[in-house]
């Protein structure tokens, strides 16, 4: 079912409620940066001593995977118009990034970084793919949440603005997330 720009389903939240999701998501906004840079400079900070977590990568590997799916997914649902099925996608690939977070969390902060161990131009593609990957997945962060805000706040210019931002650098993150794990899979102990 096609529904047309001018007659777009209303806000997903009433007015009164715009402030306290704003909050909120600033909040979340500013939290998962802080946590994952916690995990990175004080690693033994959450360690549960036994916890056995490292079949994680690889389900992190199938989350961004799948949030890739559905990023293009709602891409294609909103180029014909499918707001209502473009909505599904979107939320489902936001479902699928907030279950990665947590998954990628809990596994950094039970077990110590994997080195790569590949030279010559494999090294310098991996490194590469890496820093692009962290930096901007500290971004996207921001740009989804801004993105859902205008989103359910019915704030479709803002939203459909900041989209077009949001959704390549959400769509390079989750596919570069795939592609580092496979080239430091070998290495994992």
């Amino acid at each position: 079912m096609n529904t047309p720009i001018n007659e777009l389903p209303p806000p997903a939240l009433a007015p009164g409620d715009y402030s306290r999701l704003k909050v909120l998501l600033v909040v979340i906004g500013a939290v998962v940066p802080l946590l994952v840079a916690l995990l990175y400079y004080f690693p033994e900070t959450l360690r549960i001593p036994g916890a056995e977590l490292k079949f994680l990568p690889a389900v992190n590997a199938g989350l961004n995977s799948l949030t890739a799916v559905a990023l293009l997914t709602g891409f294609y649902f909103i180029k014909q118009k499918n707001v209502l099925a473009h909505r599904l996608a979107m939320g489902t690939a936001f479902a699928l990034g907030a279950v990665f977070l947590l998954s990628y969390v809990a596994y950094h902060s039970q077990t110590e970084s994997t080195h790569f161990g590949g030279y010559g131009t494999a090294r310098l593609v991996y490194f590469f793919l890496l820093l692009s990957h962290i930096s901007l997945a500290i971004v996207t962060v921001g740009l989804v949440l801004f993105t859902l805000y205008f989103s359910l706040t019915g704030q479709y210019t803002k939203h459909k603005r900041i989209a077009r931002w949001t959704f390549p650098v959400w769509l390079y993150v989750s596919v570069t997330g795939v592609i580092v794990y496979f080239m430091i899979a070998p290495y994992y102990k």
